[in-house]
């Protein structure tokens, strides 16, 4: 693996698994206090409304359509920095006007997406939430658009640290609201756009400092702004596709108490691998892919692509295969106490479950894609994201009123898969940079071996820790560190890696 990759990688993932962990234990404690009842899934609802427009705008559709235009215009430095900021302030714009709206129009959104809740207090909580934290989307936006331009010209520490800030102060919100016997649910929806001012300033900083400043100005319709909207529109419907998914699991969960609540947790719980592999693969593999393609080197889009999805499935099949192993014990060392019961460990399990089915495929989603965006192709995406959007609907609704809210977590599942077999599909037109390399042919099915025995290891590990009667906390660390050094060792033993090749990859210079 060329060594800027693998820095990349090890940088945006390090730093996403202190996030996630800061993240755990913002959750934990939401759990404790919150429980699974309705200020929790009032709050729940309203942190994913602004959430759901950042990956539209800020992650989905802008980034993807930005970043390869941006990396192709970094050789000369003035040309690149005026384009940054005409995105910029056509961003800001756009954000500062669907945040009016959405503030006046909250009720409707909140029905959309969380129908089960009228009638009831969660309806009005989560209006009254979603007006707060809504402004997020605007921060948080410009935070990514920076983020992105930061990524290309290979700076990760400060885009990969800024989420740390929002666990952070998220944390302090609670405990100063536990303290002070505050409504902790309207605590953290007010700390919501805090933490979106601290990670604009954080990444707004550390572009200012290495010679990139942005500051908002009128929009004008520039021909590069013509060429990124013609790339950005298709790959928005792409993103409405993906929000539309999300929208139907929250209704279908908004029609059983404390559902979005179980989901939301197992959510939490599986996106830890997946924001680690998932978001380091895709921020680093995009900029580098469009580099490769725009100077015509097959041959190294070919090593970039192979080496990230080796990557990818070298950390997701181990860590799908244990969540699917230690789901319960996993969801109960971490949530049940305090207002988080047996019940509610019971049931977000489940769904854990469910979606640990689906964590290889969520991250491969990240690894093909940007190769049809680093070749400004958007609307190839789209199609497939239609067809994932039906499966998703047609078996998270249809399914409901026989299996009740797991439907969701199936839904999900199912369509992810169903999205990755078609992007694999319309990649075999691209030629060699979108081809597997000799070296992931040998390695991904040792991979495979090598995660599935561990399973097997980790099946009967449970079975002695349930036996004898270990506490929580010493189980699932046992369990955890056991898989780990158990999936190395086969992982080394089935040559799926080697020492040398590792060796290499970490000292390599280049």
């Amino acid at each position: 693996m060329k060594s800027g990759l693998l820095r990349g990688f090890l940088s945006v993932g390090s730093w996403t698994f202190i996030s996630r962990l800061t993240g755990f234990l913002r959750d934990i404690l939401m759990a404790r206090w919150l429980g699974t009842g309705g200020m929790a899934d009032a709050f729940v609802v309203a942190l994913a409304l602004p959430n759901m427009f950042r990956r539209f705008f800020a992650e989905g559709a802008f980034n993807t359509a930005f970043v390869p235009l941006f990396s192709k215009k970094l050789e000369d430095r003035q040309d690149a920095q005026r384009f940054a900021n005409e995105a910029f302030s056509g961003l800001f714009m756009l954000l500062m006007i669907l945040t009016g709206v959405a503030m006046i129009f909250m009720p409707v959104l909140v029905w959309m997406m969380a129908s089960g809740y009228a009638g009831d207090e969660r309806f009005d909580m989560a209006v009254e939430y979603g007006r707060i934290t809504f402004p997020y989307i605007l921060l948080i936006s410009l935070a990514s658009m920076i983020s992105g331009v930061l990524n290309a010209n290979g700076r990760f520490t400060a885009a990969a640290a800024a989420p740390v800030l929002l666990n952070l102060l998220f944390l302090a919100a609670m405990g100063l609201a536990k303290w002070q016997g505050w409504d902790i649910g309207l605590a953290l929806a007010w700390a919501t756009p805090i933490t979106g001012i601290a990670q604009l300033a954080l990444v707004w900083w550390d572009a200012h400092r290495t010679g990139w400043t942005f500051r908002p100005r009128r929009p004008r319709l520039t021909p590069d702004m013509r060429r990124l909207l013609a790339i950005a529109l298709p790959a928005a419907f792409a993103g409405g596709v993906v929000q539309i998914n999300l929208l139907v699991g929250r209704q279908v969960g908004s029609h059983f108490e404390g559902a979005n609540s179980w989901l939301y947790y197992s959510d939490r719980l599986y996106q830890l691998p997946l924001g680690i592999v998932g978001a380091a693969v895709a921020v680093v593999l995009l900029p580098e892919l469009a580099r490769r393609l725009k100077a015509g080197d097959d041959q190294g889009g070919q090593t970039a692509y192979s080496r990230a999805t080796e990557f990818g499935l070298f950390l997701t099949l181990p860590a799908a295969f244990a969540i699917a192993i230690i789901a319960q014990p996993m969801v109960a060392a971490l949530f049940e106490r305090g207002e988080f019961t047996a019940h509610d460990t019971t049931q977000t399990a489940r769904a854990l479950l469910v979606y640990a089915l689906g964590l290889p495929a969520f991250v491969l989603q990240k690894i093909l894609q940007p190769l049809y965006f680093a070749r400004e192709d958007t609307k190839t995406p789209f199609r497939f994201a239609l067809w994932s959007m039906v499966v998703n609907a047609v078996l998270a609704l249809g399914l409901m009123s026989f299996i009740g809210f797991l439907a969701a977590a199936i839904g999900t599942t199912i369509a992810a898969w169903t999205m990755v077999a078609q992007l694999w599909w319309g990649t075999r037109q691209m030629g060699q940079a979108a081809r597997a390399d000799q070296r992931l042919r040998r390695t991904a099915p040792r991979i495979t071996l090598a995660a599935a025995l561990m399973a097997v290891a980790l099946w009967f590990m449970l079975d002695w820790t349930r036996a004898s009667g270990m506490a929580r906390i010493p189980e699932l660390t046992l369990l955890v560190l056991g898989g780990a050094a158990i999936y190395f060792a086969l992982s080394f033993a089935t040559g799926a890696y080697r020492l040398s090749e590792l060796k290499t990859a970490i000292r390599r210079k280049g």
